[in-house]
């Protein structure tokens, strides 16, 4: 059984980089593999990475912005000609179910040609997703709020946005994926956490640091940093040091692994 870890394929916010790749988030966990959100260059990442095209159990999409599933097809298509054998479930905003789908169709990558079992199937705020002694507990974020106000009455989506509260084996692991603000983590710290991998991209490191102050978290890994938060990192290390109340924390790089 291994133990338990967290790989960073991608840390990039949401504008184009030259030094970053986009949001994927590799958990293993025992036998439990999960990869939360599918940015590119992923399928050369997981490649270069030489790990097994079966080694994952679930994908989970926390939302449908490019930087979050643009990998997501040539992966698959990874998948596919790599032939993996194992059966994959990827649950994701239900009303994204429909266009994946059909551009998986229109790109040619067809049921029929998988040799594994693909299955998708929408998330729910608050209902957990139960596999291999692993539960995933997704919760809505207001990380599109402004998007639903502003473009809700001509294009009429869900506007839903997840982070997830992943629970195995006595081992607690909050991901923010994309937030609307701190007060979204509220659902994920109710009781402590092993590990928490939150975004820093769309509010200020002081108001994050200030609410985490003071709370049961183990471990906190920062990513998805702001361009501006990313080029002065020293100001985030020593904001952290002074505002989280002795919180162990990280800022990731690409390809980096973190054990807990």
């Amino acid at each position: 059984m291994r133990g338990n870890t967290l790989t960073c394929f991608g840390v990039g916010d949401g504008l184009p980089c030259g030094d970053r790749n986009h949001s994927a988030f590799l958990y293993q966990l025992g036998k439990s593999g999960l990869l939360i959100d599918c940015g590119e260059p992923l399928s050369c990442s997981f490649k270069a990475s030489g790990l097994d095209y079966n080694l994952l159990d679930r994908i989970f999409l926390s939302h449908l912005h490019c930087d979050h599933i643009g990998g997501f097809f040539m992966f698959t298509q990874g998948l596919w000609l790599e032939q993996r054998t194992k059966p994959l479930t990827v649950n994701l905003p239900e009303y994204g179910i429909k266009p994946i789908r059909q551009l998986l169709d229109s790109s040619m990558i067809f049921d029929e040609l998988l040799s594994f079992r693909l299955r998708f199937e929408g998330l729910k705020a608050g209902k957990p997703v139960t596999f291999n002694g692993t539960k995933v507990t997704p919760f809505h974020t207001t990380h599109l709020e402004s998007l639903r106000r502003a473009f809700q009455r001509k294009y009429p989506h869900p506007f839903e946005a997840f982070s997830f509260l992943i629970e195995t084996r006595g081992v607690r692991i909050a991901h923010s994926a994309d937030l609307g603000a701190p007060e979204d983590l509220e659902p994920l710290l109710r009781k402590p956490v092993d590990l928490l991998v939150c975004e820093l991209a769309h509010f200020a490191t002081v108001d994050l640091f200030r609410y985490l102050h003071g709370r049961p978290i183990k471990q906190l890994v920062l990513i998805h940093l702001s361009r501006p938060h990313w080029e002065d990192r020293a100001k985030v290390r020593e904001l952290g040091k002074k505002l989280l109340g002795g919180i162990p924390f990280s800022i990731a790089r690409d390809g980096e692994t973190f054990k807990f």
